[in-house]
């Protein structure tokens, strides 16, 4: 697969061949699903927590006699059936995670920029740089570009003046090649990968 290089002021800088193994798959959406629902079930805190009935300040003494009142027949008002009693089996803090093989999570980033490839939703772009960090200049070559919600994928470092432009602009996001997941993908309308990253993506995929 073949694709223009562009610029960040919308100049020609050339063609890059992508590879079909990466850039050319067929995307499936079972795959995309999984990987996805292994990343946000992960980046739950799982920290939510309730109180059961032996944690809560009421006293433990019977709260009436047993028998001859008339009504039903209770403990102490610790009980789930009281206002302000505890939780009979409420959620406790405990982790959403689930393991998932390392060769599925990278199929599922192949499927995910094959997706991007496949729609026309694939920007490839020769770098992300600036002479200084201004986010004036940056968000008009966005403006300029057309580009609404997009990420940005640089090498493994991504320069430190685009970054902070960048963080200025809303609906762009920039990552190093080693930050590219599946869930930031899809999230995003259009995919910018500088040639650095595509290089480095293709050495960690392949």
């Amino acid at each position: 697969m073949k694709l223009d290089v562009i610029k960040l002021d919308g100049g020609k800088a050339g063609s890059v061949d992508l590879g079909d193994e990466i850039f050319g798959l067929e995307p499936r959406a079972d795959i995309l699903h999984r990987v996805v629902r292994w990343q946000r079930n992960n980046a739950q805190q799982g920290t939510h927590k309730v109180k059961t009935r032996s944690e809560t300040s009421y006293s433990t003494k019977k709260i009436y006699r047993q028998k001859g009142t008339g009504g039903a027949r209770h403990g102490d008002r610790n009980a789930p059936i009281f206002r302000k009693g505890g939780i009979y089996k409420g959620p406790t803090p405990r982790s959403h995670g689930h393991d998932l093989p390392k060769k599925f999570r990278k199929l599922g980033l192949k499927h995910a920029l094959s997706s991007k490839a496949a729609t026309g939703n694939l920007v490839i772009l020769d770098e992300a740089k600036l002479a200084d960090a201004k986010t004036a200049s940056l968000a008009k070559a966005v403006k300029e570009q057309g580009w609404k919600r997009v990420l940005v994928i640089d090498g493994a470092d991504v320069d430190a003046n685009f970054k902070r432009a960048a963080a200025n602009v809303a609906g762009v996001d920039v990552l190093p090649s080693i930050g590219a997941n599946v869930y930031d993908i899809l999230k995003r309308d259009t995919l910018v990968i500088t040639k650095a990253g595509i290089e480095a993506l293709e050495a960690r995929l392949k």
